[in-house]
């Protein structure tokens, strides 16, 4: 196994608070999208249970699945604040 799938949940409360939830990692896409179907029945995550829209400006509540390769640096060039 050289990738693997992370599963996070976004709310961002009333006083715009980034709450991020990390839920599981797993071995495929397909066990990621069945993790999110277990979770979005559940208290909290029923209330934003689609996947994030990350084509829209800004984070969106939501789940996100993202893959990652094992062994390898994200965030290689650092990153900026404004």
């Amino acid at each position: 196994m050289t990738r693997v799938f992370l599963l996070e949940h976004l709310h961002i409360t009333n006083d715009d608070e980034e709450n991020i939830k990390a839920l599981g990692i797993y071995s495929s896409r397909e066990a990621g999208i069945a993790a999110v179907e277990r979770f979005r029945v559940l208290p909290g995550f029923k209330d934003h249970p689609q996947f994030a829209d990350i084509s829209a400006p800004g984070p969106a509540n939501g789940f996100y699945l993202d893959e990652y390769e094992i062994d390898q640096d994200c965030w290689q060039d650092g990153y900026v604040t404004a």
